[in-house]
């Protein structure tokens, strides 16, 4: 463009005619800017023959105006173009964080519930433990309750009311042959106080899970119930293997004597007992302790019927205190003729007025005078087994009378053929006289322990 005023014939000038032509050829012209023709750097516009003279700053402003107003409807123009694909991204993003808020909420969720569902778990595992203690405390409780109710089984002689001479034996002086056969000792006394289950109180269980933890306080309470289950089974055990030693010493005694066991049962008498017949059966669930104690009740229960056959053998002293003979049994020089002669029994020192004891179960078939015995008792055992009572000062049996074991039959003394007061006993088989001292060692044999 240039500022000469000569340039202005170049453009055609505006004809009324014109107004038909096309739109685009009047707006042509009248946006034309003609220069002035003066010397300022100056823009004129002519518009319908009327000239609008700017500054270059105002023109460039407005040029500047109307590029940027084209940048925008271009910008415009674009964004309302690719308006869809933003809106969906947009919208895409918003439901992808949406997505995992919604998976991050479901996760944490999850994890609650798989931490409630652990501790519910925990809970009822401990509670089931609980129970199974609890359960098997009670079943040692009961264990300790059987173990110090077990009966204990003695052959003593049982000791009666002093009669007359019997004050001075109120209080028996030691004896090497001792006064009561024991076949059954009672279990150790701290061995039954150590098998009594304690009685375990449990704390709460918050208690345990503030302070240690449910898996620790189980194995404490598991190992102390497992201390005294074995403290049991011990008690257990060697109350069998007692039971068991005597057994044996009871039938080897029996053997000894040159007794026939089957005939001394036959010849026990038969108590007044009855009843129909239970056999005895372990359950299935029965445990080490219930078998062992179903053996120890079956040997118990064997022991007994020993018991009662050998209450009718006499191994038993028949006076209490220090024994001390005075003549033993075999060939000796006779106190009245000083030949040798046979010596059927024991000759026991003791003082006139000491009570005789009869040494078994039996029943009287002599009491009364006897010859060279003087007053006698003789008491029939059963099985052949008989035992004889010489020079005795009284007798307090008639014949046909029942005794028992430890019962006084007479008093010490020395009638019939008697240098002074003692006691002659005589044990005889089938009517021959045998050493009492064999039986009374027996007697020895089965105390010890």
């Amino acid at each position: 463009m240039s500022k000469s005023s000569a340039q202005l014939s170049q453009y055609p000038q505006h004809h009324p005619h014109d107004h038909g032509r096309a739109f685009h050829r009047r707006a042509a012209a009248v946006a034309t800017a003609l220069p002035l023709p003066d010397t300022d750097d100056a823009y004129t516009i002519v518009h319908h023959g009327k000239q609008v003279r700017l500054g270059p700053v105002v023109f460039w402003i407005v040029v500047g105006t109307v590029v940027l107003l084209g940048l925008w409807s271009a910008a415009t123009a674009t964004y309302f173009a690719f308006r869809d694909d933003v809106l969906t991204r947009l919208i895409a993003r918003q439901a992808e964080m949406q997505y995992a808020y919604e998976d991050r909420i479901a996760e944490l969720r999850a994890k609650v519930d798989r931490t409630t569902s652990r501790q519910l778990l925990d809970q009822e595992q401990f509670d089931q433990k609980l129970d199974q203690i609890m359960k098997r405390q009670t079943a040692l409780e009961s264990r300790a309750t059987a173990l110090g109710s077990m009966p204990d089984v003695t052959g003593s002689i049982p000791r009666s009311t002093p009669q007359r001479g019997d004050a001075s034996q109120t209080t028996p002086k030691p004896s090497p042959i001792s006064d009561t056969v024991i076949f059954v000792a009672p279990p150790d006394r701290e061995a039954r106080l150590e098998s009594r289950a304690p009685t375990l109180a449990a704390p709460p269980v918050n208690q345990f899970a503030k302070n240690q933890g449910f898996d620790n306080v189980v194995v404490r309470l598991t190992t102390s119930l497992d201390q005294v289950e074995r403290r049991q089974m011990a008690a257990l055990n060697a109350v069998q293997e007692g039971m068991d030693s005597r057994m044996r010493r009871m039938r080897g005694v029996v053997s000894d004597l040159g007794l026939n066991l089957a005939n001394l049962e036959a010849a026990v008498p038969r108590t007044a007992m009855g009843g129909p017949f239970v056999p005895v059966k372990l359950t299935a669930s029965s445990g080490p302790f219930e078998k062992q104690l179903y053996r120890i009740n079956s040997t118990r229960a064997e022991m007994d019927r020993l018991n009662r056959t050998l209450a009718l053998v006499p191994y038993r002293k028949p006076v209490i205190g220090e024994v001390e003979f005075t003549s033993g049994f075999g060939v000796r020089s006779d106190p009245f003729l000083g030949r040798p002669a046979m010596h059927t029994g024991l000759d026991f020192r003791a003082a006139s007025g000491d009570p005789v004891r009869v040494t078994a179960n039996g029943k009287v078939v002599s009491a009364g005078w006897s010859g060279g015995y003087g007053r006698m008792i003789e008491v029939d055992h059963g099985n052949g087994l008989a035992t004889r009572y010489g020079h005795l000062s009284e007798i307090n049996v008639r014949v046909g009378e029942i005794v028992r074991i430890g019962q006084v039959v007479g008093l010490v003394g020395s009638t019939g053929r008697s240098t002074g007061p003692h006691l002659h006993y005589e044990t005889r088989i089938d009517g021959e006289a045998v050493d009492p001292q064999k039986f009374l060692r027996a007697g020895v044999r089965l105390s010890a322990g």
